[in-house]
């Protein structure tokens, strides 16, 4: 397939330069459109946690309440601020997004690196943490469900804030809002994401705003910035502060967005917006709400909204309405990325995906995943209806998301870069360990919320892993059911399989170059035909985002040069939709014994049936759900670009 995204780097910075006399000027622009873009996408989850983060610290329902003092104020907002810096600026900034597969970031980009790298030298550990991973990868799916109900629930309780009678309007109308964001996702991101970007700088100006005004009503709160105070409540209030840390962990939800998103915008674009205005403006909003329930402890009810001038709440509840939608689309088409990802490194069946872009890179549209997180996210929302009781197991996930990248990143470290083990135990230890009282301190709200993203990764996991595991199996038999492709080669050369030659072109789409395709042995048993031009192709996935298209293609003759077979073996990266008719437009008369007739040529697929057989090869359950989960499975014409009218599938059934 030919790429057509050679004009683009990693990171989505134009590879092209400017124009003499206005280069700067050009790259300037270039730069700050990049930034803009990053704003709107990258940070509307972590940028909408100062909405509910000390809401839901101080809030008195709360199992393990926090009372109001002057010291606790200043220990939580201390905390958060040291947690967000430790976390998301250290760890993920600083540390994470070095760990890149070929500009990628993100929990996937790390599984990759540890694959390539297991499959190098042969690890145990490396399949130990790769499956480690993935279940950081299935904790993510439980993120993409609880973030749209918990960022939109917040966005739209302002209302009781602004008009108390409307608190029963609440979950309807944020009910009606997330119906209509997941009924607009087949459209794309295109041009609503043209007004992302202004609209999260205006949110990150009004809440930096907001910020200054309260400080400036209480100017001590600035003495939380100090990190005694936080280690001061840790000490001297551990009973509260520990069980605070399952709230404070908002802070830092949406942190991996930073690193999933690396790929699209680039290191150096996020994190000159993280560092420029998400980071100033953030802390400005938490130091000026600190300040306002110094001021009122009444002020817990709903700090954020609290904090603006009654003027402006109107206003400020529909920007954070839009600032919320925001974030949802980003953790959503983040969804949609990873289960595509997930599907071509092997881990869940092929999806139906439609790109809705042909100019922008990653934009994707997965119906299947897009109404399953639909139906959950509607679930979470009328179960729990407000964003305060959904604040557990939003934490929860996030922990453990966290948790694993931070270990993985430090194995990556030390495997890829030698880093001294030295450094690694002195400074991953630290981080590592903080990231662990988060972790402990959120498995004490398991009763409160905190199981639902374990369920649901656990959940995600299990179906990963069965598949992956069937997948293995079903390749092992389909191919003794098919028979090593040489000596099926050979049998026609020698006139052993009594066949008669056809005109035109045959393609036939197989899974490696040892099995002839069943397709294509069924053709020759039954029909005892062949093609004049047989095209056998096996399509690979590799451990890298994309492949360059001068190595896309790789052509074997089978022994022979002049009977008009020929194995071409195509590598796409995890993140590209194979085009058959396209990757085959790209090989030469030359290396295919003749011109190959692609606008008449027919494709055959194998279709395989699946049932349960009596082999111990998997429980019996796992078997079940194996099944099960393969009537997912898109449509091959379509996934693979075929021409449907020249299109023949031809069946046949294995046990598991």
């Amino acid at each position: 397939m030919a790429d057509h995204r050679q004009g683009t780097e990693p990171g989505g910075e134009s590879a092209a330069r400017p124009p003499r006399g206005h280069g700067a000027s050009a790259r300037d622009t270039v730069r700050l459109a990049v930034v803009v873009g990053a704003l709107g996408v990258v940070f509307g989850d972590i940028g909408t946690s100062p909405i509910y983060t000390l809401q839901t610290v101080f809030n008195p329902d709360d199992p393990h309440p926090v009372p109001v003092s002057t010291d606790n104020v200043y220990g939580v907002v201390s905390l958060v601020f040291w947690s967000v810096m430790i976390i998301v600026t250290v760890t993920y900034v600083l540390l994470a997004m070095r760990a890149d597969n070929d500009g990628e970031g993100g929990i996937m980009a790390l599984i990759t690196l540890l694959r390539r790298w297991n499959a190098q030298r042969g690890r145990r550990a490396a399949v130990v943490l790769a499956a480690l991973g993935i279940f950081g990868a299935s904790l993510f799916f439980g993120d993409s469900m609880i973030t749209p109900a918990i960022s939109v629930l917040s966005a739209v309780e302002g209302l009781k804030v602004v008009e108390p009678s409307l608190e029963d309007a609440v979950v309807p109308i944020t009910a009606v809002i997330i119906v209509l964001l997941f009924l607009v996702q087949r459209r794309g991101t295109a041009a609503v994401g043209r007004i992302f970007g202004p609209v999260m700088i205006a949110w990150f100006v009004a809440i930096g705003a907001c910020g200054v005004v309260g400080i400036t009503d209480h100017l001590d709160i600035l003495k939380a910035l100090s990190p005694t105070y936080a280690l001061g409540f840790l000490v001297g209030h551990w009973g509260t502060a520990f069980f605070a840390l399952a709230a404070i962990v908002l802070s830092v939800t949406g942190a991996e967005a930073l690193y999933a998103d690396m790929g699209h915008f680039g290191r150096r674009a996020i994190t000159r917006g993280w560092l420029i205005l998400v980071l100033p403006a953030c802390v400005l909003s938490y130091m000026g709400q600190g300040a306002l329930i110094l001021d009122d402890p009444e002020n817990i009810s709903s700090p954020f909204f609290l904090l603006v001038p009654d003027w402006g709440r109107w206003p400020m509840v529909l920007l954070a309405t839009a600032a919320t939608v925001i974030a949802s689309q980003a953790v959503i088409t983040g969804a949609y990325s990873v289960a595509s990802q997930a599907a071509q490194l092997g881990y869940l069946p092929r999806l139906r995906i439609a790109h809705t872009s042909e100019s922008t890179i990653g934009q994707i549209y997965v119906p299947w995943i897009n109404w399953l997180l639909m139906v959950s996210v509607l679930t979470l929302v009328f179960a729990f209806r407000s964003s305060a009781e959904l604040a557990y197991a939003f934490g929860m996930a996030v922990t453990g998301t966290i948790t694993i990248t931070t270990l993985l990143f430090f194995y990556v470290a030390r495997a890829k870069w030698g880093t001294p083990k030295w450094l690694l135990a002195v400074g991953g230890g630290m981080l590592l360990f903080v990231d662990l009282l988060f972790v402990a301190a959120n498995m004490t709200k398991l009763v409160h919320g905190a199981w639902l993203p374990l369920l649901i990764g656990l959940t995600a996991f299990t179906v990963m892993t069965t598949w992956q595991r069937g997948r293995e199996v079903v390749t092992a038999e389909r191919a003794r059911a098919e028979g090593p492709l040489p000596e099926f080669v050979d049998d026609l050369r020698s006139g052993k399989a009594a066949t008669r030659q056809v005109p035109g072109t045959a393609v036939f789409l197989n899974r490696g170059k040892e099995a002839a395709p069943l397709a294509m042995r069924a053709n020759v048993e039954h029909n005892h035909v062949r093609h004049e031009h047989v095209v056998i192709l096996a399509l690979k996935t590799e451990p890298v985002p994309r492949v360059p298209s001068d190595q896309r293609v790789v052509v074997d003759d089978l022994g022979y040069a002049d009977d008009g077979i020929i194995h071409v073996t195509a590598r796409f990266g995890y993140m590209e939709t194979p085009d058959v008719p396209g990757t085959l437009a790209l090989l030469a008369p030359s290396s295919t014994e003749g011109p190959l007739q692609l606008d008449e040529a027919s494709y055959f697929l194998s279709k395989i049936e699946l049932r349960r057989g009596t082999a111990p090869t998997m429980a019996s359950w796992r078997k079940r759900l194996f099944i099960a989960t393969s009537y997912i499975t898109a449509d091959a014409a379509e996934y693979f670009s075929l021409p449907r009218d020249r299109t023949v599938i031809m069946g046949s059934h294995i046990e598991v």
